[in-house]
């Protein structure tokens, strides 16, 4: 598992950790019952404090994404569970992302084209 991080964002390490592993169970790239790396291994991996990574673990598991026990380590869970809405907190980041693009001059069907590459088509 590749995971990127930029030393120059303003978003914590823990939630750009957080938010590739999300990404990476959306996408397929990380499967249902997958291994994920030891806290130490990745934080090594990775360059970052393990508590860093225990904090995005954490997160991670408190969201209902993974699961974790001293003795399997953490694993992508088996089923997610599907609320149908998005968090307040999404909802204002999606809020601030789409006024960046309109400021921008992006349209609104490439918003849309956007939404359903990322999405998927279906």
């Amino acid at each position: 598992m590749v995971i990127r991080i930029d030393e120059f964002s303003d978003v914590p390490i823990y939630l750009q950790i957080r938010n590739q592993i999300v990404m990476g169970i959306s996408d397929g790239k990380l499967t249902a019952g997958e291994q994920l790396p030891t806290v130490r291994a990745l934080a090594m991996e990775m360059g970052v404090n393990t508590m860093t990574v225990s904090k995005a673990y954490q997160l991670l598991k408190t969201e209902g994404y993974i699961l974790t026990d001293r003795k399997n380590g953490a694993r992508v869970r088996y089923e997610i569970e599907q609320r149908g809405r998005i968090s307040d907190a999404d909802k204002n980041e999606l809020k601030r992302i789409v006024s960046e693009a309109r400021l921008s001059g992006v349209t609104k069907k490439d918003i849309h084209s956007m939404v359903d590459e990322f999405y998927g088509r279906e």
